[in-house]
């Protein structure tokens, strides 16, 4: 075999794997969307504007259900100094979110893990994030009444949380989503 037809097999194979991956990762959104939200990132320049309203406690765990590629878990982490859990049903999202708190160097203070939202201790939580879809923070809301203990700030973004209306204390009008800030 000379060195063209070599290298032609390497294109052809670069190529393969290319598609390959992504269509796994197209089936990972897909996945994503079946069990509770299709996977959305929020925009780094809303971060300022939704945490710069939050004064947080030193020391506090922060949980995001429905954490996508962790941005919002490694923003939290690099400018408030405040440990967390992200979790997203999307493995490929998990393994993004781990390789980023890498490179930002805030994976000492975060954790990923790839698990359904319903599955998640949130007793230890005092800020919980979500952008997730209306039927799926219904389900949720009744854990959340279950699980949090008393102060715990949630930030629903995009979507208000049914019955909750008197725990609301903010609304940051945004487009195309307002964000919801709750007090448990």
């Amino acid at each position: 075999m000379n060195i063209k037809n070599i290298l032609y097999l390497l294109i052809i194979f670069s190529l393969f794997l290319f598609l390959f991956g992504i269509i796994v990762y197209i089936i990972s959104l897909i996945y994503s969307s079946i069990k509770g939200s299709p996977y959305v990132p929020t925009s780094k320049k809303l971060l300022k504007k939704f945490f710069g309203e939050i004064k947080f406690k030193k020391n506090s765990f922060f949980i995001e259900l429905g954490s996508g590629d962790g941005r919002i878990l490694r923003y939290i982490a690099k400018y408030y100094q405040i440990n967390g859990l992200g979790v997203d049903i999307n493995p490929i999202l998990v393994w993004f979110s781990k390789v980023y708190s890498w490179l930002e160097n805030v994976n000492d203070r975060v954790k990923f893990e790839r698990m359904d939202a319903m599955n998640v201790d949130l007793t230890k939580a005092d800020y919980i994030y979500i952008f997730l879809m209306p039927k799926f923070i219904k389900k949720l809301r009744l854990k959340m009444e279950k699980e949090l203990k008393k102060g715990v700030i949630v930030i629903s973004h995009g979507f208000k949380i049914d019955n909750w209306d008197n725990k609301l204390f903010k609304i940051l009008k945004n487009k195309p989503f307002n964000t919801y800030f709750y007090r448990f």
